[in-house]
C-alpha cells in the first residue's frame, strides 16, 4: 500500500515536471527555433572559419602536428561560443556559466602547467624552427645529443649514434640553449696533434697541411690554417683548422687522424707520448 502511494506521488511530480517543461516550450517555441536556427548556422560559418585557417596555415607552412592542434583547439572554442549564444537567446543567464568554465579553465591549467609548459614550447619550436627533423642538435642543459627523429607538441624525440631513443619535454628545450651542428651546410674542422720539442716545427707544418690539401672532404674555398697551438709538458700542441660539409665531418675527422699519424711516421716526426721506466735495483744482503 506504502510502495503504491510513493509510487503515485512519484508520477505526480514527474507530470508536474512534464507539463511545467511543456509549457515553457511553448512559452519559448520562438525563441528555441531562433535558437537552433542559431546553432545551425554557427556551426556553418565555424567550418567555413576553421577551413580558411587550415588553407593559411598550410600556406604558411606549419607543421602538421601543431596545425591539427590549433584548429582542433580553435574549433572547440568557436562550438562554445556558438552554444553560449544560443543560450543567451533562449533567455538563459550565461553570466554564470562563463565564470565556471573559466574557472574551471584556471584550475586545469594550474593542475597541468608542466604540460602547458611543454605545449608552449613545442608551438615554439615548431613556429621558430630552431632545428627540424633530421639536424643534429646538442641540448646543453643534461647534455643530450643526437638526430632528431619527431617533435610532437609535448616531446622532442632524438636517435643517438649507438641508435638509442632520447626522449625530451620540450620545455626544457625552450628553457635552455642549444647546439644545431647541422643547421649549416659546412662545419669547421679542428684537430690538435702533439709533435716532440725537437721536431722541425716548419716540416710538421708542411706535413700536416699536405695531409689536409690531399684529402678528399675538405673545402678548397676556404682558408686551411696550421699553427702552434701551446706548448704542453712533453709535447708542441700543433694544430688545424679546415672546413668540410656537414654531412662528412666524422669521416673527413677518421681520415685525417690516420693521415696524420702515416704522414709523421715517413718523416720520422715522433707524437711524444707519456711512458714509465722502470729500473730495479740487486740489493746484496751479503748473504
Amino acid at each position: 500500500m506504502f510502495i503504491t502511494e510513493l509510487s503515485d506521488i512519484e508520477k505526480s511530480k514527474l507530470d508536474i515536471y512534464m507539463e511545467r517543461f511543456l509549457d515553457w516550450l511553448v512559452d519559448k517555441a520562438i525563441d528555441v527555433l531562433i535558437a537552433l536556427i542559431f546553432v545551425f548556422i554557427g556551426i556553418k560559418l565555424v567550418k567555413f572559419i576553421v577551413k580558411i585557417i587550415k588553407r593559411s596555415f598550410d600556406k604558411a607552412g606549419l607543421e602538421s602536428s601543431i596545425s591539427g592542434f590549433l584548429l582542433s583547439l580553435i574549433r572547440g572554442i568557436l562550438y562554445a561560443v556558438v552554444l553560449i549564444m544560443a543560450a543567451a537567446t533562449m533567455g538563459f543567464q550565461v553570466t554564470s556559466l562563463v565564470t565556471i568554465l573559466g574557472t574551471a579553465s584556471l584550475a586545469i591549467g594550474l593542475a597541468l602547467q608542466g604540460s602547458l609548459a611543454n605545449f608552449a614550447g613545442g608551438v615554439l619550436i615548431l613556429l621558430m624552427k630552431p632545428f627540424r627533423v633530421g639536424d643534429y642538435i646538442i641540448e646543453n642543459d643534461k647534455k643530450c645529443e643526437g638526430t632528431v627523429v619527431s617533435i610532437d607538441i609535448f616531446y622532442t624525440k632524438l636517435r643517438t649514434y649507438d641508435n638509442r631513443i632520447i626522449v625530451i619535454p620540450n620545455g626544457n628545450i625552450t628553457a635552455n640553449s642549444l647546439i644545431n651542428l647541422t643547421v649549416e651546410n659546412t662545419r669547421r674542422l679542428d684537430i690538435t696533434v702533439g709533435v716532440a720539442y725537437d721536431s722541425d716545427i716548419k716540416l710538421v707544418k708542411s706535413v700536416l697541411e699536405n695531409v689536409v690539401r690531399s684529402g678528399r672532404y675538405y673545402d678548397a674555398d676556404r682558408e686551411i690554417s696550421v699553427f702552434v697551438d701551446s706548448f704542453g709538458e712533453s709535447a708542441i700542441n700543433m694544430g688545424i683548422r679546415c672546413y668540410v660539409n656537414t654531412e662528412d665531418y666524422w669521416q673527413a675527422k677518421w681520415e685525417m687522424t690516420e693521415s696524420i699519424k702515416e704522414s709523421f711516421d715517413a718523416n720520422n716526426i715522433s707524437i711524444p707520448y707519456n711512458h714509465m721506466d722502470v729500473n730495479v735495483t740487486h740489493i746484496d744482503d751479503g748473504t
